[in-house]
């Protein structure tokens, strides 16, 4: 934003618009930033691709899973496990309606189904094998030995145990140095009790089937059947508590049912160790296979116990009709009754077979009856008993139980007259309605048909009438006879019946694949993302430095972002100075820097008021925010160059409290502006000549007490007014506008004020007043100088921000020792390939 000819310089005319406002963060630096810092990338990528690599190789702890489908159709209906009639209770329960699957699942998920398997395959004990780092669990059957537990003995749990071959069925019991408690563990109570202290027991040797003693642990070890296929260099072994094994194993398993067939469930287990999830899982499934059957055969086995209840009462009847029936052939002599109706007696006698058989289905009936009013479900005989299969009566006896097993559940958390109690009640009552009435209609079968027989005895009993008293005593008892031998058969072929469905009842629960150890990779971690993870985090570590830095530092370093939030004009850009001493434009005319002090030299004429051109010569002002900025680097080139140009030029160390000049130009300071406005001494006596016959120096001198007073005073005033008349320019170094207001009474006096910020030097809240001061109009031809910018472009920013800083064209001294950049070459090399033709 360099003022042209034809250009007039002014300030925005909305007075809503903030200057001096920067952004919170400069992308484009930002990238500069990373693409500078480049090798910080290289190094955390290494850095973090081997800490990847010795997480995965030495701490990673793989996670394995296993999984076993299963069929839980059921094709028999009993009244101890739910059924797809289950319907009703669906409403309170929120489930589908696989019932059956559904109380599978929460029979594998159970506490007593895993704590069986805990207790049963010793799941407390742990094994597992260290390496130099890592730590390997391993299965039961890795290890060349069982660690087997006196259950009577008190043992601490969490107390790892090393044993160390030693050949021979020899180990060595390591225990740690330290830990040993006073609180251990009953095996037999599933309970912790206190003993008293004891001195820590040492290492031992001991061999296969040998007992290991101590105050807190006794064990022994028991060689494994089948040899493990890796040698372990030691084995540790960790005990846990049953309730922790439990809780362990039921939170690693997982049951799901099949999407298109919900009779198909999928277990699956996670553990560490591929081959104890195998193992588990098939064990489980055998165990529950073994359960279901055992429900399935009690109602059989409720069913033969009272079959054989009533066979045996039957036969006592059938043994006393016997001795009776004996007495009358051998007293009365009424074994060879004369004129017997055949015919008749033997429809008499399966008229009576009949009805002896619908007698004991009726007393069957009561037993099911009974059964189901006093809610002894288990102990509920099966319907075949009764002399009929209905799967209806069944379904509604299984959510008879269900429901009142869930009653029972609610009644601890609803109130009796809640409407989630009603709702249950009522159902309640609908499975007891159509479980009675499935019954009456069997009372009601069975008693038409006893009637009808009753009948069509009777009949029968008419063409007998016209026997004798004794022969139809006879006959009374054979009848009675036959009828209790027919009430026996027919229980004992129910009996038959029953013993052969539990001979051939077979488990629900049908394996479909069973677990396998298939080599299955782990689930996780996912070794890969954890690399890409870690690297990604190391990656990021630096961009997340230099962020930081970023939004942390406030400092000026974008020249566009500069010239956008103050809206002032910039007059040049003044690259780096490698001089020594201040003199750069005397030492080194040919240089990018002193080219760029002629830039600014042809740009601030822009600044003047030409109108107000008098033949008097023009005051240059330059300040800065703070000190170190440059101001008196860019006053003294400024001054030289500006001599050089044929212009009689005197430069002015107004800075009265931080005198700097006389030092390059090598002049006595004894003598100084300060001096002069106290009326020590007069103008003359202050004024230096230098090497350049056009420009003349005028340092501070001693440092006064008053330099604010001495700046403002009408003296000090005379004095440029004076310069004005014999000097063309009168360049003035004036204190920094940041700290003090010395220079802004200053800028009243002057033609152009030029202001000095420097690259990564300058804070951007120091401009916010000088910003605001300009746009208010307190005052007028301002321009900015840009200090100490550097670049590794290789090219300039432009010719029109006075050259400045670009090299590498031949046109500057610095272009003998310049050298590209890494990144530019490249460039210029892919350019050139793809400019050959």
């Amino acid at each position: 934003m360099i003022p042209g000819k034809d250009v007039k310089v002014g300030k925005s005319d909305s007075p809503k618009e903030k200057y001096g406002a920067f952004a919170l963060f400069d992308t484009e630096h930002f990238i500069r930033r990373i693409l500078k810092n480049w090798y910080w990338f290289v190094f955390m990528l290494f850095f973090g691709y081997a800490i990847s690599w010795v997480y995965s190789k030495y701490y990673a702890q793989n996670v394995f899973a296993s999984d076993i489908s299963l069929s839980t159709s059921n094709n028999t209906a009993s009244f101890l496990q739910p059924t797809q009639a289950s319907q009703s209770i669906n409403f309170i329960w929120g489930q589908n309606g696989n019932q059956d699957g559904i109380f599978l699942k929460k029979m594998l998920l159970s506490r007593s189904h895993n704590e069986f398997l805990v207790k049963e395959l010793d799941l407390f004990v742990n094994y597992s094998t260290k390496g130099l780092i890592k730590s390997t669990y391993l299965d039961k059957d890795d290890s060349p030995v069982f660690l087997q537990i006196d259950k009577k003995h008190l043992q601490q749990t969490h107390y790892p145990i090393t044993l160390l071959p030693k050949g021979g069925g020899a180990y060595e019991v390591i225990l740690p140095e330290e830990g040993e408690s006073t609180n251990l563990y009953s095996y037999e109570g599933e309970s912790f009790q206190n003993i008293n202290a004891y001195t820590r027991p040492a290492n031992k040797i001991i061999r296969i089937n040998e007992w290991y003693n101590s105050p807190n642990l006794r064990f022994r070890l028991l060689p494994n059947p089948v040899t493990p296929k890796i040698k372990l260099d030691n084995i540790i072994i960790n005990l846990s508590t049953v309730n922790e094994s439990v809780n362990e194993i039921v939170s690693t398993i997982n049951v799901d049912f099949d999407k298109e067939i919900n009779s198909i469930m999928v277990i699956t287990k996670k553990g560490y160790n591929l081959n104890s999830t195998v193992n588990f899982l098939n064990k489980s499934v055998a165990e529950l296979q073994k359960k279901r059957l055992a429900d399935k055969n009690i109602v059989n086995k409720n069913t033969e116990l009272y079959l054989q209840g009533n066979l045996n009462n039957i036969r006592k009847k059938l043994d006393s009709s016997a001795a009776v029936l004996n007495y009358l052939k051998t007293s009365e002599k009424l074994y060879n009754i004369k004129d017997r109706d055949e015919k008749s007696l033997e429809r008499i006698k399966d008229l009576e077979a009949k009805k002896a058989d619908l007698v004991s289905k009726i007393s069957s009936l009561n037993n099911i009856k009974n059964t189901l009013e006093s809610q002894n479900f288990d102990k509920m005989i099966g319907t075949n008993a009764a002399g009929f299969e209905d799967g209806l009566f069944s379904a509604s006896v299984t959510e008879l139980k269900a429901l009142y097993t869930k009653r029972s559940e609610m009644a601890l958390i609803y109130k009796p007259n809640s409407e989630p109690m009603k709702e249950v009640n009522r159902l309640i009552n609908e499975s007891k309605m159509g479980a009675s009435g499935s019954l009456r209609n069997y009372y009601a079968k069975y008693y038409d048909e006893i009637n009808k027989i009753d009948r069509e005895v009777a009949e029968a009993n008419a063409d007998l009438s016209a026997y004798p008293e004794k022969e139809r005593k006879y006959l009374d008892a054979e009848r009675g006879y036959n009828m209790i031998e027919s009430t026996y058969n027919s229980l004992l072929g129910r009996q038959n019946e029953t013993q052969m469905r539990m001979a051939t009842n077979q488990s629900d629960v049908t394996v479909i694949d069973p677990a396998k150890n298939l080599g299955q990779h782990p689930i996780s971690p996912n070794i890969k993302l954890a690399k890409i993870g870690i690297i990604s985090g190391m990656l990021l570590l630096p961009v997340l430095f230099i962020l930081i830095g970023e939004v942390l530092d406030n400092k000026v370093r974008n020249i566009k972002e500069l010239l956008n939030a103050t809206k002032i004009p910039l007059l040049g850009v003044i690259g780096n100075n490698n001089n020594e001493n201040m003199l750069t434009v005397l030492e080194q005319p040919k240089s990018s820097v002193s080219e760029a002090f002629r830039g600014i030299r042809a740009n601030m004429r822009f600044l003047m008021d030409h109108e107000a051109e008098n033949g008097k010569g023009k005051v240059i002002l330059i300040t800065s925010s703070i000190g170190g900025e440059g101001k008196t680097y860019i006053s003294i080139n400024l001054a030289s160059v500006v001599g050089l140009s044929d212009k009689k030029t005197i430069l002015l160390g107004m800075d009265l409290r931080k005198p700097k000049i006389f030092g390059d130009f090598k002049i006595d300071n004894k003598y100084g502006i300060s001096n002069y406005l106290t009326g020590e001494v007069d103008i003359d006596q202050i004024i230096n000549k230098t090497k350049i016959p056009n420009l003349d120096v005028a340092t501070s001198g001693p440092i006064p007490p008053n330099p604010s007073e001495l700046l403002m005073s009408q003296r000090n005033i005379k004095f440029i007014e004076e310069l004005k008349e014999k000097y063309d320019f009168i360049i003035i170094d004036s204190p920094p506008a940041g700290l003090v207001a010395d220079s802004y009474e200053l800028m009243k006096y002057s033609d152009a004020n030029l202001y000095v910020v420097r690259h990564e030097y300058t804070e951007k809240y120091m401009l916010k007043m000088i910003t605001e001061k300009y746009h208010n109009n307190e005052i007028n031809h301002l321009g900015l100088i840009y200090n100490d910018y550097t670049t590794k472009q290789g090219y300039g920013y432009g010719y029109g921000y006075g050259y400045g800083y670009g090299y590498g064209y031949g046109y500057f001294d610095e272009d003998k020792t310049y050298k590209e950049p890494l990144l530019i070459r490249i460039r210029n090399k892919v350019q050139t390939m793809f400019n050959k033709k």
